[in-house]
């Protein structure tokens, strides 16, 4: 519902026009609009490792549904994806493909590092494994747990979400 002015001059508007006004006129800018299109469409990589993998599907399925965060399907090409969820372990032989995947996917790309053996290592601290997967790509969202539940992935989906809204800027200030 517009107020229509009773003034005839900028000068002589009252505050309840200028709020009225403020009500009617959607503005915004080409970066937050950008952002918000890209925190709303989603496609994650198909990349799990161990057991938290499991998890990560639940979360893709009918009862937790992350479609409705926009996150439609899982890409099976890192070509296609713009976020690679790393569930489970890292062992050595597999850090050059998570390496490389990475690097195949296009700008811009996300990663949550889902469960504690991804974050940190977990309770496997050998020489065999990757102790935290911040050590060969960078991370933005951690969502820890052994395993983590889906409601958790879906909680680190929604911070990644706000991440991406705000902006590079944002990304670039952590």
């Amino acid at each position: 519902m517009a107020v229509i002015s009773r003034t005839r001059h900028a000068a002589e508007a009252t505050e309840a026009d200028v709020q009225a006004l403020g009500r009617s006129i959607l503005t915004t800018t080409v970066d937050r609009l950008v952002g918000w299109a890209r925190s709303n469409s989603i496609w994650p990589v198909q990349f799990g490792l161990a057991c938290c993998a499991i998890e990560m599907i639940s979360a893709a399925q009918s009862r937790y549904d992350i479609a409705r965060f926009g996150s439609e399907l899982f890409r099976a090409s890192p070509r296609q994806a713009d976020l690679m969820i790393v569930s489970g372990r890292v062992s050595q032989k597999m850090a050059p493909v998570v390496k490389h995947i990475y690097e195949q996917m296009l700008e811009p790309k996300w990663v949550i590092a889902m469960g504690d053996c991804a974050s940190c290592g977990g309770v496997f601290n050998n020489y065999a494994l990757v102790q935290g997967v911040d050590k060969l790509i960078p991370v933005d969202v951690y969502v820890a747990g052994c395993p983590p539940r889906p409601e958790a992935l879906l909680y680190g989906f929604t911070k990644l979400q706000e991440l991406i809204a705000a902006g590079p800027a944002a990304r670039s200030a952590r």
